[in-house]
């Protein structure tokens, strides 16, 4: 299993245990993930990193002074 953890701007548009899909974007030399619809994205990743499954679940919404943090796991 694989943990990611995603950024998230409104509260309550994802809870744990919800099933979630993401979509690849390509930036000129990485990768970045966004929960769809818009929900949440991620940092970004290199080559090596790049995530092999697209639906994944959520585990963990983490409230701090920046926000919102999704961690979603995937099967990998």
């Amino acid at each position: 299993m694989r943990r990611m953890d995603f950024k998230m701007e409104r509260e309550g548009l994802v809870k744990p245990g919800d099933k979630v899909t993401v979509s690849e974007g390509v930036l000129p030399s990485s990768w970045y993930y966004t929960i769809e619809p818009a929900i949440a994205m991620s940092a970004n990743y290199t080559n090596r990193e790049r995530l092999t499954v697209r639906e994944g679940t959520v585990v963990e919404v983490i409230t701090d002074e920046s926000g919102y943090t999704v961690v979603a796991e995937f099967d990998e």
